[in-house]
């Protein structure tokens, strides 16, 4: 039996986004539209300004410009969690692993990322935390 990752890439439940060398989307599955609103018409062939905050743009591209010349990625393996934005404007929280698709001659084609929401996650830390910091407080 042939594996069709294609079929793998549009059934999962996790964004799974690639960029081209020059930043602009090539693929945007299906959870990809359902996390950040938009659908892969509008996405393919942009930059990822669409979902990043404008106050995270330039810190993004440098770190996109320096993964590409070195060829290497910490976030290969380590998890990143930063801010986002949602089509209709309303922040969000996502985590992600990279990969880094190389050309046979050891190019870099496309860097691509399995990214998933943890907003709901990020909001139940955030009014722990509010409690825990409530707590304290009253316990002084």
């Amino acid at each position: 039996m042939k594996f069709d990752f294609e079929l793998m890439v549009q059934s999962a439940g996790d964004a799974i986004i690639a960029v081209d060398s020059g930043g602009a989307i090539i693929v945007w599955n299906p959870a990809a539209e359902r996390i950040f609103g938009f659908s892969a018409d509008e996405a393919l062939g942009h930059k990822l300004d669409l979902i990043i905050p404008e106050r995270y743009r330039v810190r993004h591209w440098e770190g996109y410009r320096k993964a590409m010349a070195a060829g290497s990625t910490r976030y290969a393996s380590d998890v990143l969690r930063v801010p986002a934005v949602h089509k209709d404007g309303r922040p969000l929280s996502i985590a992600f692993t990279v990969a880094l698709l190389s050309s046979p001659d050891g190019q870099i084609e496309a860097v691509a990322a399995i990214v998933r929401d943890e907003t709901a996650r990020w909001k139940e830390e955030q009014e722990l935390r509010r409690r825990l910091a409530e707590l304290a407080r009253q316990s002084t």
